[in-house]
């Protein structure tokens, strides 16, 4: 070992970033230091054109027609409790799966204390698989929102999102996804899969700096802001404005970190999802074919050969997760995830919820080199185990 870090816990934060995302930061830090939309100067219209262009980038990426539709938000979850609790009335019903992260469920959880509100948790099978009838099966007289997470952050299944869509859109409802894990590695267009509402970060699979992300939401809808405030916009109003983005951004955007968003999103327009995907694919065929080899580990997810992201969570015997991930950092310098990872529906789902899982997650920069020097110390451990 070369004494490197070897880094694999891109399905957190991916890193590295493309070497444009630090200098698009840098840039606007220095250079353009306005605020956006708050100004008619020379310096805060650039700062409005950062924003803008961002937002065109993004509606490139994801099919979305007008980039206004886009609300930038501090990262996934907060876009997610932007749709669930704007759109969430009293009495509502919702299904979602039960793989779903906790920044969808605990909003559900707090909305059903308040609200009243009614949760489906969909079944999967074992491997976090769903079966599109079972979404139309739980679908009721009351249900206003279908949830679905388009890749589970710990079996890496990818659900058939096409499918549930004409499911949802035959009974009238509408349809959050969650693309916390998806974004910039699957293609993903909001009007050829009836996407009512599509929540995103912007510090994974786009590559961007770590506070961004944002929700796109259907012109149909209108949302009640999570916050308001001033905008810039209507300031001698006393109700939040009505136009978007402004509705859904209240105070000062962060305007070097959607710069490097810009930047990060530029990449993955270049390398395009659909290589960049099959890349992953690659190296976790990689990793799960050489996990399979050492004795006493249990690969959670789709089995090989099967479509998933580049997410590989995995069990050794009875030992503890987190100690396995200790060893791998303090011993190899090699850093992955271990423990719940903040979807105990999906621990549940895989039948961990006792012991918990490491989580390898592999990104762009990720190289063949780092799945072997994995595995060599995934073996060493496992032996270091059975002794």
């Amino acid at each position: 070992m070369d004494g490197r870090l070897i880094y694999l816990d891109n399905a957190a934060s991916t890193w590295p970033k493309p070497v444009g995302v630090a200098e698009a930061v840098s840039r606007t830090i220095t250079e353009c230091g306005a605020n956006p939309g708050r100004g008619s100067h020379a310096m805060a219209v650039e700062a409005s054109r950062i924003l803008f262009q961002t937002r065109k980038k993004l509606a490139k990426l994801f099919g979305v027609k007008n980039p206004n539709d886009i609300a930038f938000s501090l990262n996934t979850t907060a876009a997610l409790n932007l749709a669930i609790q704007g759109y969430l009335k009293q009495g509502d019903h919702v299904v979602c799966t039960a793989i779903e992260h906790n920044s969808v469920r605990r909003p559900l959880e707090y909305l059903k204390r308040v609200k009243g509100i009614g949760i489906t948790y969909v079944k999967t099978s074992v491997k976090g698989q769903l079966e599109p009838a079972h979404v139309a099966q739980a679908i009721n007289s009351k249900t206003k929102l279908v949830i679905v997470n388009h890749s589970s952050n710990l079996l890496g299944s990818i659900v058939p999102l096409a499918e549930i869509a004409e499911i949802v859109k035959a009974h009238g409802v509408k349809m959050l996804v969650d693309a916390a894990q998806s974004a910039g590695v699957l293609d993903l267009d909001v009007n050829s899969l009836q996407i009512d509402m599509l929540a995103f970060p912007g510090h994974k699979g786009l590559y961007g700096p770590q506070g961004t992300g944002g929700l796109y939401i259907s012109p149909e809808l209108d949302l009640d802001p999570m916050v308001v405030g001033g905008t810039g916009s209507q300031s001698e109003a006393v109700e939040q404005p009505t136009v978007r983005p402004d509705r859904y951004e209240s105070g000062t955007q962060n305007t070097p970190g959607i710069a490097g968003l810009g930047a990060g999103v530029d990449f993955v327009l270049h390398e395009t999802p659909g290589k960049i995907h099959n890349n992953e694919w690659e190296l976790t065929q990689r990793l799960m074919e050489g996990l399979h080899s050492i004795t006493g580990i249990t690969v959670l997810g789709p089995d090989l050969g099967e479509d998933r992201t580049g997410t590989v969570a995995f069990t050794l015997d009875e030992a503890d997760s987190s100690e396995v991930a200790f060893i791998l950092d303090q011993h190899f310098r090699i850093a992955v995830r271990s423990g719940f990872h903040c979807t105990p529906l999906a621990h549940e789902t895989a039948g961990t919820m006792k012991s918990g899982a490491v989580r390898a997650s592999v990104g762009v920069f990720t190289s063949s080199d780092d799945i072997d020097e994995l595995l060599g110390a995934i073996n060493q451990i496992a032996k270091s185990y059975r002794t």
